[in-house]
């Protein structure tokens, strides 16, 4: 990727600075009599900041609480005001989308996928999705994934725990791979091996999405990215290997699914992942997608349940391991909510994590709450302004500007969580008998809220319950480097920049 701070760049930016400035004199001789945001900087300034975009956003919104950046198209308007959020959200939905502008961003990675697409074909996703979520076949068949690939990772995991001394481990790595697997087995009904490093294939698809990820986010603040498309030039040409990469693996799988399902058909019609679900959906109505189209569905369905699992997981024993006594009291929790006295190998123990076990470990998911609070899977979220409005606190915003609420600065918000908003307490998720009380999703907003509310929230907190429980029921984790901090990779998700070594010693 393109370095923001190269000479060229910062002599266009530079321009585009004083365009910016230009623009909004113009803009404030038109608007005297509306109330706009604050100006907090331009997009320079993010683009200045592009590798530590989401501190630099949280500083911003402990000065002004709803605030935009400059562009030379639109402002870029940032809040985390819980009211505007569910504004936004929910009371006046239909004003705030995705938009031609992010479609346009996002298009060569999702496509038409859920994320990226507003009016009917949102609403023809969101319909499939939903039925497919709250259907029995797929809560059954994704446990079964999820603790089939739990305890192939406790597996890696003990290996490098019985080396004299430990062994060194990315668990971070091991996460990311590991949920790949299981969310491929889960979408597209095939094993992936990416855990086990039995495909080549499967690496590549892991690394150019991960590439392509980050390329459609530094686009935001490029403005020049589309002629460097069209030129085939520096990021954006990076952007089209990552992108073919990725689509001549995902449509390698759907052509094998559908010869599978010509081969036999009445066996076909029995697999419960979701491509295989969605061609069958197709049979029955040839007109309503084409491989195009699922090829998007899929794909969105993959980030949403490999990167924001995986990444929470690994924010989850960063924490745990910063917070040891934290980490004792869940594997605690562990084992008296599935064996209780009885010390039990990983195959028997996967058997105990049925639904009402899973369910009484309330400091748990109290502790992935307070992962997602400080840490949440998409940092900051975007909306397209469709016509002039003023938000709930008084602040106005034009059609064609992009509405941010912010995740990640949200969670640090001390009017929001109190004076210790940036301590890991999951204490404060619990009622006084020690069970779980949820807060406001417009507060709390790892999960978005309103009509676009994440479908597949108790499907990620089910899979990540039961990663956690396998592996603290099994390991104890230390910091490798007890000195280490650990930071993030600017991407549409908050993943982890590197590495995440830690120590695993077998718990008896």
């Amino acid at each position: 990727m393109d370095s923001p701070l190269s000479q060229p760049a910062l002599l266009a930016l530079s321009l585009l600075f004083l365009l910016a400035l230009h623009l909004a004199r113009r803009r404030r001789g038109r608007g005297r009599n509306r109330n706009y945001p604050p100006v907090a900087g331009t997009v320079l300034h993010q683009l200045l900041n592009f590798g530590r975009l989401v501190e630099y956003q949280t500083e911003l919104a402990r000065r002004y609480r709803t605030f935009r950046m400059l562009t030379p198209t639109c402002n870029y308007v940032y809040t985390v005001e819980p009211a505007n959020v569910e504004y936004m959200l929910k009371t006046n939905f239909a004003n705030y989308g995705k938009g031609a502008t992010m479609h346009d961003v996002l298009e060569d990675l999702l496509g038409d996928g859920i994320f990226n697409v507003d009016g009917a074909r949102w609403r023809h996703q969101r319909k499939v999705a939903s039925h497919e979520f709250s259907t029995r076949v797929l809560r059954d068949y994704s446990s079964g994934v999820f603790r089939d690939t739990a305890a192939e990772l406790a597996g890696i995991v003990a290996a490098a725990a019985r080396g004299d001394g430990g062994i060194r481990v990315d668990i971070a790595d091991l996460l990311m791979r590991s949920t790949l697997d299981s969310i491929f087995k889960i979408g597209f009904g095939v094993g992936l091996g990416s855990l086990s490093g039995c495909s080549k294939e499967g690496a590549a698809f892991a690394r150019a999405f991960d590439d392509a990820s980050e390329q459609v986010l530094y686009r935001f603040f490029d403005v020049f990215w589309k002629a460097k498309r069209l030129l085939n030039v520096s990021s954006e040409a990076a952007m089209k290997h990552s992108v073919r990469t990725i689509n001549d693996f995902v449509y390698a799988v759907i052509d094998r699914k559908i010869e599978q399902m010509g081969r036999n058909h009445q066996e076909f019609a029995k697999k419960e992942d979701i491509l295989s679900r969605f061609l069958l959906e197709r049979e029955r109505d040839p007109g309503c997608f084409d491989n195009k189209y699922l090829r998007d569905i899929i794909l969105n369905f993959v980030i949403a349940g490999r990167d924001t699992t995986a990444g929470t997981l690994a924010w989850f024993l960063y924490m745990l391991c910063r917070n040891l006594h934290i980490q004792e009291k869940i594997a605690l929790e562990v084992r008296a909510a599935t064996t209780g006295d009885r010390d039990v190998g990983v195959q028997e123990f996967v058997a105990f994590l049925t639904e009402d076990a899973i369910s009484k470990m309330q400091y748990l998911h109290a502790a992935l709450t307070e992962t997602l609070r400080l840490y949440p899977a998409v940092p900051i979220d975007v909306k397209y302004c469709f016509s002039d409005d003023t938000l709930p606190d008084g602040y106005a915003v034009r059609k064609g500007d992009m509405v941010n609420y912010q995740p990640y600065p949200m969670g640090r918000m001390k009017f929001l969580w109190g004076v210790d908003a940036e301590e890991f307490r999951p204490e404060r998720w619990l009622d006084d008998d020690g069970v779980f009380v949820p807060e406001s999703p417009f507060k709390f907003t790892a999960f978005q809220a309103g009509p676009r509310i994440c479908l597949g929230k108790e499907f990620a907190y089910r899979q990540m319950k039961i990663f956690a429980a396998v592996l603290l029921y099994l390991f104890r984790f230390e910091m490798w480097d007890a000195s280490a901090i650990m930071g993030y990779r600017p991407m549409l998700t908050l993943k982890m920049d590197g590495p995440l070594y830690v120590r695993a010693s077998l718990r008896r």
